[in-house]
């Protein structure tokens, strides 16, 4: 077994996550984090635990299909707890786990932003249509 020193472990550890790099499982987290719903889904999360037809309604578009698969993605990946309330109907509360709590700052910033500066998004659209027209 040959030995390594600190300096290629921290090559070898750079090179293992490089999310620039398409086999990297950073490159597939950065990925599935990326998708709207997901982004959606945890800002709707970060005031606190919601009921599935609650976030559901809370965002606009969101099949229930679509919702489910995130939210179980989310619960794999640790993002999101579900918890089961034995009760006549059963309740079912979604809520964003520590780690997820550390990613809701950054994905409400970017829904925040995309709302404050969608306006200037749409007129350099307009204006590079009309530039390339």
């Amino acid at each position: 077994m040959a030995t390594t020193t600190a300096a290629q472990r921290r090559e070898q550890a750079r090179i293992d996550y490089d999310a620039f790099l398409a086999a990297c499982p950073t490159n597939h987290l950065l990925g599935r984090l990326s998708d709207k719903w997901v982004g959606l889904v945890v800002a709707a999360l970060s005031p606190g635990p919601m009921r599935y037809s609650d976030i559901g309604r809370k965002i606009a578009g969101v099949s229930p299909k679509m919702l489910t698969q995130t939210l179980r993605t989310l619960e794999r990946d640790g993002i999101v707890s579900r918890t089961v309330t034995p009760s006549v109907p059963v309740r079912v509360d979604y809520a964003l786990t520590p780690l997820g709590r550390s990613l809701a700052g950054l994905l409400t910033a970017v829904k925040q932003w995309a709302e404050t500066h969608f306006d200037e998004v749409q007129e350099a659209r307009e204006q590079y249509d009309a530039e390339n027209a």
